[in-house]
């Protein structure tokens, strides 16, 4: 197995106990660094094949090596060191009577030593800034807060991979961008990030590799603008391209893919400007 390699599967499967078969035959790798989007429509099988990265689930068939070791016989607490998990919902991640304990619970239950674990929740609570929160109850935050908090937790356990699954459900305009900033700083650092969305401008914008889920096999995989760039295989799945690049191509941008609002802006401003500016002279 390649050193550079952190999440590989092989040909697995998995069916649920009453008989669903949510994974067919999937096989993907997942190397130190990347920074990789799941999308599919519901029930495509995006959750229930990343919940295999860090043991939630285990496969019917085949089998996920997370750092070169077989997930099957590993416990969730052990892979979790390895594969940070945060979920849709921050609150199936919260129990604990504040931020502070909250942080410090899973380095403690590792045993970690106790002067350890407090300059890591102290180093953690100032990074994601939760200071002014440390004795603050975790359901008294506002969600923007909890997700960051619930980021927190996974942090303490100083994995190099992180999972969000669907992080910016439920957040305005600005807590999207505030938890999206978050996810790009850790990948920044080094992190191997792996999300979950429905959001395809999210996807565009952050997402180095799209891995396109439908009836529990890969239908699509590349860089977004290879995905991107076939709108009409997006459809029959379901799917549909952000916004700014099915305008960029109704408008004959073919050449090409365009993903962001400020690519567009910049096309438009080379293609029509000089056609509508006076001769000789600027625009008044």
């Amino acid at each position: 197995m390649d050193n550079n390699v952190v999440i590989q599967c092989e040909n697995i499967c998995f069916s649920y106990p009453n008989g669903v078969q949510a994974i067919q035959n999937v096989s993907l790798t997942i190397s130190q660094g990347d920074y990789i989007a799941f999308v599919g429509q519901n029930g495509s099988g995006k959750t229930t094949l990343v919940k295999h990265f860090n043991g939630l689930l285990k496969p019917t068939r085949g089998k996920v090596l997370v750092f070169g070791e077989e997930t099957t016989n590993k416990k969730v607490s052990y892979l979790s060191r390895k594969v940070g998990y945060v979920f849709q919902n921050p609150d199936d991640m919260l129990f604990c009577t504040s931020v502070i304990e909250e942080i410090a619970y899973g380095p403690r239950m590792l045993g970690m030593d106790p002067e350890e674990v407090k300059k890591k929740v102290e180093n953690i609570i100032i990074e994601l800034g939760l200071d002014e929160y440390r004795e603050t109850h975790p359901f008294a935050l506002s969600l923007g807060d909890r997700q960051r908090l619930a980021v927190a937790c996974a942090l303490s356990l100083d994995p190099q991979v992180f999972v969000f699954d669907e992080p910016t459900t439920g957040q305005d305009y600005f807590g999207s961008k505030s938890i999206m900033s978050l996810i790009d700083q850790l990948h920044q650092k080094g992190k191997t990030i792996v999300i979950i969305t429905h959001d395809m401008p999210i996807v565009a914008e952050h997402a180095k590799r799209v891995v396109v889920m439908n009836k529990g096999q890969v239908a699509l995989e590349g860089t977004p603008e290879e995905v991107f760039t076939q709108i009409d295989k997006l459809q029959s799945l379901s799917l549909k391209a952000p916004q700014v690049t099915m305008l960029a191509r109704e408008l004959g941008t073919q050449e090409k893919t365009i993903l962001h609002i400020p690519e567009m802006v910049d096309w438009l401003t080379q293609t029509y400007l000089p056609a509508i500016k006076p001769a000789g002279g600027e625009i008044s």
